[in-house]
């Protein structure tokens, strides 16, 4: 039950940090995920609403990493397993405690996708500040790859170009 109230109050935390980065100017650059135990950035311009993932409606005959679709406060958008998209594991059901981290990153209405992403855990919000060093995705990474970069405790965080993943043909075509 402490879980639960913990992660409602980071929720809120974040959604009150993301407006608040929106009004006052570019003060954070990214909303940090984590999905198969990778880190990921987000651009905040590019990124919508976060929403706790609870279930999604399947849709037959489409790619195991296209989870269903979902009503987010009445809108009808697909849910794409970012983990399983990228390829770092097989889709799987999650339990109650994973469920319990689990949320939606909507994209970002602009990018005209109705669309949200299944991550692991929400790792906050991060400014260019916040890396000790940056460097270009190796050779061979896909096109919404954007930069990638090293916290001072020498973790390293991909950043996605949530846009460029919105316009991919593999992105788009979720027929199996």
């Amino acid at each position: 039950m402490a879980n639960r109230e913990a992660l409602r109050e980071l929720q809120t935390r974040l959604a009150n940090r993301l407006q608040a980065a929106r009004t006052e100017g570019q003060q954070a650059s990214w909303l940090a995920v984590e999905a198969a135990g990778t880190r990921y950035l987000f651009p905040l311009s590019q990124s919508g609403e976060i929403f706790p993932f609870s279930s999604a409606m399947p849709v037959p005959y489409t790619q195991k990493w296209f989870l269903g679709v979902a009503n987010l406060r009445g809108g009808l958008y697909g849910v794409v397993d970012l983990a399983g998209f990228v390829g770092l594991r097989a889709p799987v059901a999650r339990t109650e405690a994973g469920r319990a981290e689990s949320r939606l990153v909507a994209l970002n209405g602009a990018l005209e996708v109705n669309c949200a992403l299944l991550i692991d855990r929400l790792a906050g919000l991060r400014n260019p500040e916040a890396f000790a060093s940056a460097e270009q995705p190796p050779e061979g990474s896909p096109p919404y790859f954007g930069t990638g970069y090293t916290d001072a405790q020498g973790q390293f965080w991909q950043e996605i170009n949530l846009q460029a993943l919105s316009q991919q043909p593999q992105f788009l075509s979720i027929s199996a």
